[in-house]
């Protein structure tokens, strides 16, 4: 039975919203800490904003924001509604977090320093904003706007593109290599703590098993590990023959007792392990969470 609370739905609403604030709060620390008083323009309509800082001395968060408005308009009228208030919200939030609120000291003036740590705090505020289904607008919302028109590029691509370009820019403009190099630097960075925040660090893994004892496999698994085995039907193409691929998904520390199991029952079974990002469901993560 799913029982539903009065309030519960505004709670959640206030909680995402609440979860979003904070993940403005750490990209704003990032930006003011670590890369802009460092020249680091680690893409996106922040990179571009911390250009244009230097060249006019605009204020970075108001910068963000005379980008990024345009750019929500436009997505309501290419994409549609869809784009939604949490994506306004993560725009004003952040812009005014930058400029307003978040007046920090440079942590170091170390490039390299910046670039990694700034990399991280800004990777780290993204999954968060994303994990609490909001955005802050910029070269995300140009990507999906620009795919809308030219879909034979994807989202991915196109925004590798745009991320890029600002990168270079930012070299050529402070006329340093090297600030290009560090930039791309905390741009791999922020992206790969983004996907973990958002995904997880991959705490499961993903059994294909292809042998003529299925039965007797998906027993023993299902009775010493306590795990369920899904069969799916196959065909070697070779052989032509009909067979089943079990599948199963464990954690970690059930990769090694598992392998001794398929062993133990079929010494000749065809065994594939892969990374799994992310389970949802019975045994695993709630999908609430």
């Amino acid at each position: 039975m799913n029982l539903k609370f009065p309030g519960e739905k505004k709670f959640k609403i206030v909680f995402e919203y609440l979860g979003i604030t904070i993940g403005c709060i750490f990209m704003a620390i990032s930006l003011n800490a670590f890369t802009v008083p460092n020249k680091i323009a680690p893409g996106g309509v922040s990179g571009l904003s911390t250009v244009i800082f230097y060249i006019t001395k605009i204020p970075v968060g108001i910068t963000m924001l005379a980008l990024n408005i345009p750019l929500f308009i436009l997505g309501i009228k290419t994409l549609g509604k869809g784009v939604g208030i949490k994506t306004l919200y993560g725009t004003i939030a952040l812009s005014i977090f930058v400029d307003y609120i978040l007046i920090i000291p440079t942590f170091t003036a170390d490039l390299l320093l910046a670039s990694v740590y700034g990399g991280i705090i800004l990777g780290l505020g993204l999954g968060i904003v994303f994990r609490f289904g909001g955005t802050t607008g910029g070269t995300d919302l140009a990507a999906a706007i620009v795919n809308k028109y030219i879909p034979g590029f994807t989202v991915g691509t196109i925004l590798m593109v745009i991320d890029f370009f600002v990168v270079l820019i930012a070299g050529l403009v402070f006329k340093q290599a090297e600030i290009s190099l560090y930039s791309l630097i905390s741009l791999f960075i922020s992206i790969k703590v983004m996907d973990f925040v958002q995904e997880g660090l991959g705490y499961a893994k993903a059994f294909f098993i292809i042998s003529n004892h299925p039965e007797e496999i998906s027993k023993v698994v299902i009775e010493e590990l306590d795990r369920s085995v899904t069969s799916l039907s196959g065909q070697g193409m070779y052989t032509k023959e009909n067979r089943e691929v079990l599948l199963c998904v464990v954690h970690r520390a059930q990769v090694n007792r598992l392998k001794e199991l398929v062993h133990g029952v079929d010494s000749k079974a065809f065994v594939i392990l892969t990374e799994v990002r992310e389970v949802l469901g019975e045994g695993f993560k709630d999908y609430s969470q």
